[in-house]
């Protein structure tokens, strides 16, 4: 008898059909029960009637990315990564304080594994928050230590955990200072946030790490470094940040700092807000005569979300768009952002009988060090599909990614990055 794989494809097709024809259920037989997905949060009651407890999540996205697709030379290749291992712990030990520790890696792949796990610039297990809260009254929560309370937007707080799109926009307007002024978006500061009626509002004072880190090196654009060049030098050693917004109908928790980036239908939210981040001489532009101009970081924003629910099947209409302004200091452009504007809004639908939302979404920036240039405004389009198997705790996605760099990397003139994406996320 020959092997079933030395078959022509058509008939391995065949075969595959017949097999799995053979798997259903015929008349007469029982049907095998749906399968409960069902969770109950992991956590630890402190008290018998529960107010006191510790909350325990963790979660991995597992990522499989082709190469660029717009260089039509290469073959088609597909690389396997973690995009994001966490784990996070809080814990409401009275009514009144909360303390919260998160820790994990970041694009972990074969292309920057060690073999031993202990090379200095491979990925590592690292510190992402650690912070202790007091509610002097709900209007007033102060708190302290590496945290995400953000300005300057809700771009800014998002939650990996529950992201519409597959991931945060690209190029990242929205962590606008990751790696500049802080360690991968977080800042260790002081924070104050509160609810007063309809609205709720966040804001920090941080000290910003000093690290140097410049921009590109490029002709015409200015060199910048945050916190100046050193540690003794104490210009630009203090960040500001904030956000405030307005909820219209149902109010969304506060209790912890990430953004929902869709509810599936089990809210029905819409809000405004207005954000800022400032840094004081926090950028220094070297002049031809080798002496240092220091510059004031200030960047604003506004946006507006919306979480409808449609009809009474549990279908929900998530749309989201926000205006951002950045100074970095003249003519300046770096990895993320740049002086100048950017726009960004998604759109997706959620089928809650076929547990599947498609969505788009789309960026724009248009930044100084090019408005005068041949080179276009910077975009990125993506394009993709959820599938929740449960919910936000397990789910399926595929994007199409691509980028136009226009001129915020004016090094690599006007090549694309052109994309398809796969994720398998779980959360539990």
């Amino acid at each position: 008898m020959i092997a079933p794989y030395f078959f022509p494809l058509y008939r391995r097709l065949l075969l595959f059909l017949g097999i799995a024809l053979l798997a259903l259920p015929l008349g007469g037989q029982d049907v095998k029960p749906k399968v409960d997905h069902s969770y109950r949060p992991l956590s630890l009651k402190l008290s018998e009637d529960g107010t006191k407890y510790i909350r325990f999540i963790t979660w991995h996205q597992i990522w499989a990315t082709s190469q660029n697709l717009a260089d039509g030379a290469a073959d088609f290749k597909v690389t396997p990564s973690i995009r994001r291992s966490r784990f996070l712990a809080f814990a409401q030990c009275s009514p009144r304080f909360l303390i919260l520790t998160h820790w994990g890696l970041n694009g972990l792949s074969a292309c920057n594994m060690d073999p031993l796990g202990n090379r200095s610039d491979a990925p590592q297990l690292f510190l992402h928050g650690a912070w202790t809260e007091f509610m002097v009254d709900p209007a007033l929560f102060i708190g302290a230590g590496l945290h995400y309370w953000k300005g300057m937007n809700r771009l800014a707080n998002s939650s990996t955990l529950n992201f519409m799109t597959m991931d945060h926009t690209r190029p990242f307007l929205g962590w606008h200072s990751l790696g500049y002024t802080d360690q991968f978006a977080r800042h260790m500061g002081v924070y104050f946030k509160g609810v007063v009626g309809k609205l709720d509002y966040r804001v920090a004072f941080n000290d910003p790490i000093r690290n140097g880190f410049a921009s590109e090196q490029v002709p015409g654009l200015n060199t910048v470094a945050y916190n100046s060049l050193n540690a003794e030098d104490s210009r630009g050693d203090f960040v500001a940040e904030g956000y405030i917004r307005y909820n219209f109908w149902d109010m969304e928790s506060v209790k912890l700092p990430y953004a929902v980036g869709t509810y599936l239908g089990k809210k029905k939210v819409f809000n405004i807000g207005v954000g800022f981040f400032s840094q004081p001489n926090g950028s220094v532009s070297l002049m031809d005569d080798s002496s240092l101009l220091f510059h004031d970081v200030f960047h604003f924003s506004l946006d507006a979300f919306l979480d409808y629910p449609v009809g009474g099947q549990g279908d929900a209409l998530t749309a989201y768009a926000t205006y951002m302004n950045f100074d970095y200091g003249p003519n300046w452009t770096g990895l993320w952002s740049g002086t100048g504007d950017a726009v960004y809004g998604h759109v997706g639908y959620y089928f809650s009988m076929a547990k599947i939302q498609p969505y788009v979404a789309f960026q724009r920036r248009n930044f100084e060090s090019y408005r005068d240039t041949a080179r276009e405004a910077g975009t990125s389009l993506n394009a993709g599909i959820n599938y929740f198997i449960n919910g936000h705790h397990a789910k399926l996605t595929l994007e199409y990614h691509g980028i136009t760099p226009g001129g915020d990397r004016p090094a690599e003139g006007t090549d694309r990055t052109s994309q398809i994406r796969f994720q398998a996320h779980v959360f539990l």
